[in-house]
């Protein structure tokens, strides 16, 4: 079977977003990168199901030529082959990045035919506006679930389910599909010493393709007031026991 993963290259999540001075975009002079831990885990979920069912996977991004950090990482973990959509470096809105994912698959499909299944992070890292796969999906006239948390391919069809509260979704869908995956689905492999090595060799393919900007415009970007954290020290040694105990009770651990 094959199986394509998309992915973007985002800031490492935790770290502190400088913006530029106008507020217009995020300053990643000095930022380190990945992919979300949902992109992650598609990756990994496509290296897996080519090792069960044998076939072959890839891994795509939309970005600037940076991103082939993020490809290499990927084929360090058994992606066979990489695919970059290169862009100026501005972060582009999800019609345009959907129309150029659109655009993509189906230049690699002509020269080697469909994919069985494309992953996609549930939603990015930073942007996290759950779009992309939805629209390539529709686009592609193929079924789509998001959330998903279990695969399992049998023939024609991929039975998938999502966590729905205190229960679970199952469906059933023909293939060729697309899925929205999130992080948990499975535990991401580090890349082996022989695996790095063959990612640095790796050849990136670029498919130089575009889609028309959509509706969205982005006004200002605005950080969030930094959160204060205040540490109490209970004290040290036997002292500290009746402070402690005092918490406890307030917190109605202890009664």
């Amino acid at each position: 079977m094959r199986v394509l993963a998309c992915i973007k290259r985002v800031p490492i999540p935790g770290a502190k977003i400088p913006l530029t001075d106008d507020g217009t975009a995020v300053d990643d002079e000095r930022l380190g990168h990945t992919v979300s831990p949902h992109e992650e885990c598609a990756v990994e979920e496509a290296v897996r199901l080519v090792e069960a069912h044998g076939g072959t996977s890839t891994v795509l991004t939309v970005g600037p030529p940076d991103a082939e950090e993020q490809l290499r990482a990927a084929v360090s973990t058994g992606v066979d082959q990489a695919v970059l959509v290169p862009t100026d470096g501005a972060d582009w809105d999800p019609q345009r990045t959907a129309a150029a994912v659109v655009a993509a698959i189906g230049e690699l499909e002509q020269a080697d035919g469909p994919f069985d299944l494309v992953l996609f992070g549930n939603e990015s890292a930073d942007a996290g506006g759950f779009q992309v796969g939805i629209r390539v999906a529709v686009a592609l006239g193929r079924p789509m679930v998001q959330g998903i948390k279990e695969v399992e391919v049998d023939g024609d069809t991929v039975r998938v389910s999502r966590p729905t509260g205190t229960t679970s979704e199952v469906y059933e869908l023909p293939l060729p599909a697309c899925l929205g995956v999130r992080e948990g689905l499975n535990l991401p492999r580090y890349p082996t010493m022989r695996g790095r090595l063959v990612s640095r060799k790796a050849t990136i393919a670029e498919v130089t393709v575009d889609g028309p900007a959509g509706g969205q415009s982005l006004v200002a970007l605005e950080s969030p007031p930094e959160q204060e954290v205040e540490t109490e020290v209970l004290g040290s040694g036997p002292e500290a026991i009746e402070r402690v105990i005092s918490v406890l009770e307030d917190l109605k651990v202890l009664t």
